[in-house]
């Protein structure tokens, strides 16, 4: 690899693993704040009694479901682990956010243009891998994940988004 192809991976790398980074760690905190009430949060049983308002059956299980995929999922974009299970991880939870906020239009506060841009973030990530900067670069498997897991990843997320709102009703 010749140095000016070296260095542009470089550059990509690095962009790559500040999205991860910033992603990640936005996720982490948003489900800490759901598990553990950090930050302001409102814990499991505050966040249970939010899920439950807004339709879904079981707010505590639900808040633990959506909290550990927020943490889970954090957590392996910011290692850059797992990369494509987490970023659907963070897909399914802020389609249902944006599910929850949809009336509010798109613009903040109240509308779905945070979570969107979140799930997309994701779902990049999920397309175009980690980068070289990532704990997969380090399993044999996942080095070079094909196309097929990032979509199927992403498939399994979605489809898992659509679930939950199904039983939302």
């Amino acid at each position: 690899m010749s140095d000016s192809n070296l260095n542009n991976r470089r550059v990509v790398d690095s962009g790559l693993l500040l999205l991860r980074l910033a992603l990640g760690t936005t996720m982490f905190l948003h489900g800490a704040q759901k598990l553990f009430g950090w930050f302001g949060g409102g814990g499991i049983e505050g966040t249970g009694q939010f899920f439950a308002m807004s339709g879904y059956p079981a707010g505590t299980a639900m808040a633990v479901v959506a909290g550990l995929a927020e943490t889970l999922g954090g957590l392996g974009l910011v290692l850059g682990l797992l990369t494509p299970l987490a970023a659907a991880a963070v897909v399914g939870t802020m389609i249902n956010a944006a599910a929850v906020k949809w009336s509010g239009g798109f613009f903040a506060p109240a509308g779905v243009e945070y979570e969107l841009l979140l799930a997309a973030a994701a779902a990049a990530l999920a397309l175009t891998g980690p980068g070289g900067f990532a704990a997969d670069r380090a399993v044999p498997r996942l080095r070079g994940a094909a196309p097929a897991f990032a979509v199927g990843s992403l498939a399994l997320g979605v489809l898992s988004a659509v679930a939950v709102l199904l039983v939302r009703g």
